[in-house]
């Protein structure tokens, strides 16, 4: 499977999002994509317990541990690559985390508006 160019929504390098707990689809801590990531784990995110609520009952529970596969389950402040779809999911519904824009893959750009990620930004200064 091929990986895509690592380049951020902004059109630069992109940057690390975590390694505390290490996240991204090939857990490299960064929001790279290829064409084996079906679900674009693409926009780097600071979670919030709001989002972790809405994520669990939306099936997906980020929130509890699973040893089996190495996941120790995200806590509000955890930097995490989420799916750009339950992104902007959580972006209409009221409560998307915020956006370390320079480490957010362009890739999220075919689900996700620029704009409404800059308005959730943390690192634009």
């Amino acid at each position: 499977m091929a990986m895509a160019e690592s380049v951020n929504v902004l059109g630069e390098v992109l940057e690390a999002c975590g390694f505390d707990p290490k996240t991204g689809f090939y857990r490299d801590g960064c929001c790279n994509t290829g064409s084996d990531d079906v679900a674009l784990h693409t926009v780097c995110t600071v979670v919030t317990n709001d989002f972790l609520v809405f994520s669990r009952a939306r099936g997906n529970d980020l929130s509890t541990p699973v040893p089996a596969f190495g996941f120790p389950g995200l806590k509000e402040g955890d930097p995490w690559c989420l799916c750009a779809g339950r992104w902007q999911e959580a972006f209409e519904a009221g409560c998307a985390p915020r956006v370390k824009l320079r480490a957010t893959h362009k890739a999220a750009l075919d689900l996700c508006d620029l704009d409404d990620l800059k308005r959730h930004a943390i690192d634009l200064s």
